[in-house]
């Protein structure tokens, strides 16, 4: 899937789920290189609402959002659209 972010320095979030409902093949386009490429390594193979749980909310700076925050965004519109 691929989402396009907003109010963030990345452009868009690809990523793909497994039939278990895990999180595979994360990656940003755009953003702080260092980060998002943590944020990838860190939640591949993990549960989608886990993901959610550990990432929904998570501020950077005074913008209302952040990079982890848009995946947990990313992943429950996945979430809606597969039910």
């Amino acid at each position: 899937m691929k989402y396009k972010t907003s109010g963030v320095c990345s452009k868009e979030i690809q990523f793909e789920i497994t039939e278990d409902n895990k999180v595979q093949k994360v990656a940003f386009v755009g953003g702080c290189s260092g980060n998002t490429q943590g944020i990838c390594r860190l939640v591949e193979g993990m549960p989608v609402d886990e993901v959610i749980r550990r990432l929904e909310g998570v501020k950077c700076g005074f913008k209302p959002t952040s990079c982890p925050d848009q995946l947990a965004r990313a992943l429950k519109e996945w979430e809606a659209c597969a039910k």
